[in-house]
């Protein structure tokens, strides 16, 4: 028995290493781009501001919030983390335009699955990238809109309740 608890500590040691290591190496990451992009070439690159959101296999969004300036582009890319397809655990990202009542939207979204769960001919979107698998990712590239408070939805049928966030350019 003590042998088993031993054995126990060592696997929930090495797992808490390995979460860490992980979550470092996001942050690593992270602290890079952030120095690449002061010592930008260029100075249209300086104005650029980018947003990496990673989406999980347990349907969440890392953030809840995002702040960008008003008026400057927009490098955005999402990162599906997670393993499943597609058609199981698909994930976009989803900007609404400001009073959007989500779940009206949402619904609609639900029998769009051939445009990524987009309506067609909706003023709602202000932009969007495409539908997600596992291990898959997608960057866009836009302008920030008016300041203000924008929510942010994942529109894969019942995600956006889990998957959403505000969205605020200041």
């Amino acid at each position: 028995m003590k042998i088993l608890k031993q054995l126990a500590l060592v696997m929930l040691a090495c797992t808490l290493v390995h979460c860490g290591n992980a979550e470092k190496k996001e942050k690593d990451q992270v602290k890079l781009k952030s120095n690449n992009s002061s010592s930008a070439s260029s100075k249209e690159d300086a104005n650029v501001t980018e947003v990496v959101l990673l989406a999980t296999d347990q349907m969440q969004f890392n953030k809840s919030e995002i702040r960008v300036p008003a008026g400057k582009p927009i490098k955005f890319t999402l990162r599906h983390t997670g393993t499943m397809d597609i058609k199981v655990m698909g994930h976009n990202f989803v900007l609404l335009t400001q009073g959007t009542e989500i779940p009206a939207f949402a619904n609609q979204a639900a029998s769009a699955a051939e445009n990524d769960y987009i309506p067609e001919n909706t003023d709602a979107v202000i932009v969007h990238t495409k539908l997600l698998g596992g291990g898959q990712s997608d960057t866009i590239d836009f302008d920030a809109p008016e300041p203000g408070t924008y929510d942010f939805i994942c529109s894969f049928p019942g995600h956006y309740a889990l998957m959403k966030g505000k969205f605020i350019v200041e």
